[in-house]
């Protein structure tokens, strides 16, 4: 492993760089004009670009611009030519070639996938929720009486239901009744 030491000048410039890199101008701008614009020389700014960020510039671009597709796919809210010209490829089978490989899944099963995945908000998936939590929706309140007496009571949020014990008593009863 090469250790490399740079300055705050450099390592403020790289990060220029990235952040230039990330964009998605009308027009593709090369990676040597990145490199001047940063004040680098390619081979330097290749080099050190790899050695900071783990990837070359011109793979992060691509990084960058397959997250931004993901973030885009996931919203449901626009289609997969869309998208591919958003992030900047200017071929629809590049784009769903490129985007398969990295992620997975196509463009379009990826964005199936996620609207699937999307609730309403405040709930849980139902692959979520515990099996034994959805067969006690199937179990009469009488059930629920052994939990009634050792807890104090069984509340259940605004439903206004009072759950009745074995004995036939409501829980404030059976409360009392146990002089508890």
């Amino acid at each position: 492993m090469v250790t490399m030491l740079l300055r705050n000048d450099v390592f403020r410039r790289l990060c220029l760089a990235r952040d230039l890199l990330e964009e998605v101008p009308e027009e593709p701008v090369s990676i040597e004009e990145i490199a001047r614009e940063v004040g680098i020389s390619p081979f330097h700014f290749i080099r050190q670009f790899e050695a900071v960020f783990g990837l070359t510039p011109h793979q992060f671009r691509i990084q960058s611009r397959l997250d931004r597709a993901r973030r885009l796919l996931a919203t449901g809210q626009h289609s997969v030519t869309d998208v591919c010209m958003e992030v900047g490829f200017s071929s629809l089978g590049s784009f769903s070639d490129l985007f398969t490989r990295r992620v997975g899944a196509t463009p379009s099963a990826y964005q199936r996938r996620l609207r699937a995945m999307v609730q309403v908000p405040g709930t849980l998936p139902r692959a979520l929720i515990p099996g034994c939590f959805s067969l006690m929706t199937c179990l009469p309140a009488w059930a629920f009486s052994q939990f009634s007496r050792s807890a104090g009571g069984l509340l259940l949020p605004d439903s206004g239901a009072v759950v009745q014990t074995r004995e036939g008593l409501d829980a404030d009863q059976a409360h009392q009744h146990h002089g508890r």
